[in-house]
């Protein structure tokens, strides 16, 4: 009987050992697996911002052609192989010098989504000026985007290094500022680092901002540009010294859909009542006040006072950081979604009071 028992219990073991896994494994196999974090999809908001000074191709110099409405050449003198440009003051300055730097500075502040409305803002600065020393660092450009709120790229090539010269060089020339906000456009992308944001900065409508001796720059690229259906607006930042008929014409046929915000002092004051008085004949309605928004069909000038206030304009106008302000001041763009808006005939409820306890 023992022996019996013994055989009949070795039999069972594996049985039920065999039991005891299978219940083993459906319990794991019940047990539900983590769920995994969906993949982002498309191009993120950058994470940090991104600079970068970099040569393009289609840039503002050097440029070897004629000076327009004149039979004189942009270089007029000649000392050995070197070549100079005389400026209206009477000063000489050399191509390889002044008139030699190929680079634009880039910008996309932290934050700038690719997946929502964006503008490339075109900076232009003004005599005497560096990318480096002024438009980044002294001017703070980029600082004022970043904190203008909006999801905007910022371009400003560099024009006469450091000199007393507005001239603009190749954006003279028929169809230029077209090619060369092409190439922000790819060079933009390279920085963004992803090929899929390329169609985006294509189609990013533009807004100039121009200070000071940058006037020629935009005056050209409005008249004769080739890509004035991309323009959004203009801020002329004391930046009217001349060309009144080629800003007029621009407004004339983009009064429905662009915008203008010409800030002066008393250095460009006779310019700005001439601007004025061409849009007058014009019949195009302005204001002498600075608007709420920079909405499309808003042109709008706005003394500041003294010449002294100059130098300083692009930190210094009607406000401090006028740049930020003025981005500030365009409706949309912005890099995330604004909230929902409440449902129509169904307002918010209020907060129930919040009773205070009696006193015993």
């Amino acid at each position: 009987m023992k022996r019996r028992a013994l055989l009949l219990g070795a039999l069972f073991m594996p049985t039920a050992a065999r039991a005891r896994t299978t219940r083993q494994v459906a319990k794991k196999a019940a047990t539900p697996a983590p769920a995994k974090a969906a993949a982002p999809i498309g191009p993120q908001p950058l994470k940090e911002a991104k600079t970068e000074l970099v040569a393009f191709n289609a840039s503002a110099f050097p440029y070897r052609g004629m000076i327009p409405e004149t039979n004189k050449p942009f270089l007029d003198v000649r000392d050995g192989r070197r070549r100079g440009h005389t400026t209206l003051r009477g000063d000489v300055c050399w191509e390889d010098t002044t008139y030699s730097d190929r680079r634009s500075l880039l910008y996309l502040p932290a934050g700038f989504n690719p997946q929502r409305p964006s503008l490339i803002v075109l900076f232009l600065h003004g005599q005497g000026a560096t990318l480096e020393r002024d438009v980044m660092q002294r001017q703070g450009v980029p600082r004022q985007i970043a904190e203008s709120g909006k999801n905007v790229a910022l371009v400003a090539p560099q024009l006469a290094v450091d000199a007393p010269d507005s001239s603009a060089g190749n954006f003279w020339r028929s169809g230029y500022f077209a090619t060369y906000i092409d190439e922000a456009a790819e060079r933009l992308m390279r920085l963004y680092g992803d090929k899929r944001v390329g169609p985006h900065f294509n189609a990013a409508p533009v807004v100039i901002v121009s200070y000071s001796g940058g006037y020629l720059s935009t005056a050209y690229a409005l008249q004769r540009g080739g890509a004035v259906y991309r323009v959004k607006g203009v801020v002329l930042l004391d930046s009217l010294y001349g060309d009144e008929d080629m800003f007029a014409g621009w407004i004339s046929a983009r009064r429905q859909m662009g915008f203008l915000l010409s800030a002066y002092t008393e250095s460009t004051h006779e310019e700005n009542i001439d601007l004025q008085g061409l849009l007058a004949r014009r019949r195009i309605p302005f204001i002498n006040t600075l608007p709420q928004t920079l909405a499309p069909g808003t042109m709008a000038f706005v003394s500041c006072g003294s010449a002294d206030l100059h130098g300083d304009f692009v930190t210094h106008a009607w406000t401090n950081e006028p740049v930020k302000q003025a981005l500030a001041m365009i409706p949309g763009y912005e890099p995330v979604p604004p909230p929902p808006a409440p449902p129509k005939g169904k307002p918010t409820p209020a907060k129930p009071a919040v009773r205070a306890k009696p006193k015993v």
